[in-house]
């Protein structure tokens, strides 16, 4: 059954080569297959990792060309396919959905995706915030209370703070009952402390400085590490003795576990796109974000966006922003 009679084609930013700019063209709309919901997309949120794909060095994540990008994506179900429950046309939806592993991404005007890995978008999110939310939700959530378990009265600290996924790990550790720290420059102050968190410029304090201070020398119970390489090797130095744990969504890195293993500490990884890549575990994408629809519901949750506009034929402009380092908040391109 559909909203409206759905067209064969639709514009669509190709991603063709290495290095190359996208490319609006005219391409088939997918079928719905079992399984699947069709939607018509309304906002996606772009993410580093796309340039990292369009350069050639998401080894982890290759979307061979010619592909269509983009990860996270909001819109409107136009169609489903047999054996999806749940879900039906006209329902606004949020998820991250595609632009890895060969699956087709959000950067057109349809996709149709594994209902799974679906929700139902917040009331209270614009279609824009929505798109901006699955993939670093995601990554906080299953850091945060997959991997590390927070809850009341823990102390977490969260480093890179004022990033994507630090600003939206801060949220979710508070609304289990925490308490947050952050670390980030000294510009990133009033970000960090408006979400709720204690600041901590670790440029200009050391780790025993920080940990002296803020725990009396103990070390933090969690600490979530969004920045990688020697802020890791920092967390295993920041941790509590016996029963602290490390979770880092960048540990790609080669480093010494020997300050972990003498707190007596653990670590565990994420890798978000590991259900998407793997077809295993999806549906627990769609539970989390169903979370997360609650907490924004709630009010315990907001997402920065940037506020420039992007559409899809400037798509290209919307990328090199991102890698600009000028954005403020998440890059979204909107579509109509």
């Amino acid at each position: 059954m559909n909203v409206s009679p759905i067209p064969t084609s639709m514009r669509a930013a190709v991603f063709e080569a290495d290095g190359e700019p996208l490319r609006i063209k005219s391409v088939p709309v997918p079928a719905v297959r079992p399984g699947e919901v069709l939607v018509r997309v309304q906002g996606v949120g772009l993410n580093p990792l796309d340039i990292k794909i369009r350069s050639g060095n998401a080894a982890h994540a290759a979307h061979p060309a010619p592909a269509i990008l983009g990860i996270d994506m909001a819109g409107i179900v136009e169609a489903v396919g047999d054996d999806v429950v749940g879900f039906s046309p006209g329902d606004t939806v949020f998820g991250m959905t595609g632009g890895v592993g060969g699956m087709q991404g959000a950067l057109a005007q349809y996709a149709s995706v594994d209902a799974s890995l679906l929700a139902p978008a917040p009331a209270t999110f614009s279609s824009r915030e929505a798109a901006a939310t699955p993939l670093i939700f995601i990554t906080a959530w299953e850091g945060l209370v997959d991997r590390a378990k927070v809850g009341p009265g823990r102390t977490v600290l969260v480093h890179g703070g004022a990033g994507g996924v630090g600003h939206v790990a801060i949220q979710i550790a508070l609304a289990f009952g925490a308490t947050v720290y952050a670390t980030g420059k000294g510009a990133q102050q009033a970000i960090i402390e408006a979400l709720g968190a204690t600041f901590i410029d670790h440029q200009r304090q050391s780790v025993d400085q920080y940990v002296s201070l803020h725990t009396d020398g103990e070390g933090f119970d969690i600490i979530f590490d969004t920045v990688g390489g020697v802020t890791l090797d920092a967390s295993f130095q920041a941790v509590r003795r016996y029963h602290g744990h490390v979770v880092s969504a960048l540990g790609w890195g080669t480093h010494a576990l020997a300050p972990l293993s003498f707190r007596a500490g653990t670590y565990s990884g994420v890798f978000t796109l590991l259900p998407l890549l793997s077809g295993r575990y999806r549906a627990h994408h769609g539970e989390i974000l169903r979370e997360a629809k609650r907490l924004a519901d709630e009010g315990h949750l907001k997402v920065r966006v940037d506020p420039r506009i992007f559409v899809l034929d400037t798509a290209e402009d919307g990328y090199r922003y991102l890698e600009s380092g000028a954005a403020n908040g998440k890059v979204v391109v909107e579509l109509a």
